[in-house]
């Protein structure tokens, strides 16, 4: 009875210290790991933890529950989901405008969508907040944005963005870790995120400083989410 509360609580230390490192419970998940390798590197925070010495053996035991249970079965699900990932659409050559929200905000964007309307050549998205909105368009827009919103405070403009847009399957909403995976790749490849965009039932919008956003690196994206 003793050995058996000792293991439980080993497992729970173990399953503590995976949960808190996202990239080895995809590793656990795909079994890409060597478990035996990744026990000797645990062993003394678990240890630690323990407040006695602890088996590598045991953590090994630990470490083959986790990688069974359903929780870390989830990110087979999130690949499974983007399988039917759509479009990757880039733009480049925006700007994101930060203005401070006021009674004529509504005013001035809707002066600039009657100037835009049915243009659809040129970038326009927005998003806002309690005391600010963001609105991102094309580059040569700028004029035209600045006249609309000269009433309105900029806290903030940021040139040279680009976009990218990901088409993502409906069910999208009811798989928790799509996001993290994406962002995760994007990490990857050296992508900084500048703000993120999500439409309800559309892609969503990243927008990241262009000199950062390599073809290769896209491509292979675009591949890792069609695994």
């Amino acid at each position: 009875m003793d050995l058996r509360r000792h293991m439980k609580t080993i497992s729970s230390a173990v399953e503590d210290y995976i949960k808190s490192k996202p990239f080895l419970v995809s590793a656990l998940t795909q079994g890409i790991i060597n478990l035996t390798s990744l026990a000797r590197m645990m062993n003394k925070d678990i240890t630690s933890v323990m407040n006695k010495d602890v088996r590598n053996g045991a953590i090994v035991m630990a470490l083959k529950r986790l990688s069974s249970d359903f929780e870390f079965r989830s990110s087979l699900k999130i690949v499974r989901t983007l399988r039917n990932i759509g479009d990757i659409t880039v733009r480049s050559s925006l700007i994101d405008y930060n203005f401070k929200t006021s009674p004529t905000l509504l005013t001035s964007q809707a002066k600039l969508m009657a100037e835009i309307s049915g243009d659809k050549d040129n970038f326009y998205t927005s998003s806002r907040g309690v005391n600010e909105c963001n609105v991102v368009v094309s580059g040569n827009l700028a004029e035209l944005v600045e006249s609309c919103f000269s009433n309105e405070t900029c806290i903030h403009k940021e040139m040279e963005l680009s976009s990218i847009s990901v088409k993502l399957p409906i069910e999208n909403v009811s798989v928790p870790g799509i996001y993290y995976f994406v962002f995760q790749r994007l990490s990857w490849e050296g992508i900084n995120i500048y703000e993120v965009i999500r439409p309800r039932t559309s892609s969503p919008f990243w927008s990241t400083r262009s000199k950062l956003i390599r073809p290769f690196g896209l491509s292979r994206i675009s591949n890792s989410c069609r695994l």
